[in-house]
């Protein structure tokens, strides 16, 4: 019996299933800021220090969430994230793609690889559909309390996910599996059976390396932002990514059409793979 391939569907998250950072639904507003507030907070560490922008954010969570004395627990993190908004049919679409997956004979898996926290897209209401979420996370502290970042994401360290993701390693700390030498058909996931979801500069060397081993970079944008369409056609102008698309998951969206037509598209190559095999 053929095994079947599987599709890996590998997304950003905020401004790709959610249209603001998730910082933004609930946790700027607890400790006291508005969001202009807290990103120029973060962008002034960032720059004063010569630091990172993912450790900054990270950094000014702990200290302002401490200032209003907001205990910095996994569980209340998973509070801010069932605030998180989502764009159009997100809920529904995780079950609108596997169904067509299983109907084209074709393994639908979902991963989140993301430079925002882990902790609080574990309370989204969508958690359950991945596979496996890679995010940024904190240390927490005997009490259960976050006390130092323990993994930050940046655009590059994103890049690292996607070959954990080939190889099926679903450690965010491991070095050695995801460095070792390994067969293009030993592979879990191949490149040119991932599709991956992003919408700003902090997903281009991501979509970069899917695009150059034969996957699939889509850039979606907020149908309500001028500016963020204007940024994802320049992506596409440029070579960045293979389709544009707002960001919206419903059963008639273009976003679907081409999920669909990617699916059909690696289902036919495997079976022509078959064929050639013939002896």
């Amino acid at each position: 019996m053929t095994k079947k391939p599987i599709v890996a569907l590998i997304y950003d998250f905020d401004g790709t299933l959610s249209p603001g950072n998730m910082q933004e639904f609930g946790f700027i507003q607890a400790v006291g800021k508005t969001k202009e507030e807290f990103w120029s907070m973060s962008d002034g560490i960032a720059v004063g220090q010569d630091a990172s922008n993912v450790l900054s954010y990270m950094k000014l969570m702990y200290d302002e969430a401490h200032k209003a004395g907001i205990p910095l627990r996994r569980s209340k993190f998973k509070e801010f994230g069932k605030q998180i908004e989502l764009f159009p049919g997100v809920k529904e679409w995780f079950t609108l793609v596997n169904n067509y997956g299983r109907e084209r004979g074709v393994k639908v898996e979902h991963y989140i690889n993301s430079s925002g926290l882990k902790e609080i897209i574990e309370g989204s209401p969508i958690a359950s559909e991945f596979k496996h979420i890679y995010a940024g996370t904190f240390i927490y502290n005997d009490e259960g309390e976050a006390e130092w970042p323990g993994i930050a994401v940046d655009h590059t360290a994103k890049t690292q996910f996607l070959f954990k993701i080939s190889k099926g390693i679903f450690s965010q700390h491991d070095t050695k599996k995801v460095n070792a030498s390994m067969a293009d058909d030993k592979k879990r996931i191949p490149f040119t059976h991932m599709i991956y979801f992003g919408d700003g500069e902090t997903d281009i060397p991501c979509m970069k390396i899917v695009g150059m081993f034969g996957g699939n970079p889509i850039a979606v944008y907020d149908p309500a932002s001028p500016k963020k369409h204007a940024a994802a056609a320049k992506m596409r102008q440029q070579g960045r990514v293979k389709f544009i698309t707002p960001a919206v998951y419903t059963g008639d969206s273009r976003t679907f059409r081409i999920v669909a037509s990617i699916i059909d598209k690696i289902k036919a190559e495997e079976e022509l793979r078959e064929l050639s095999n013939f002896r």
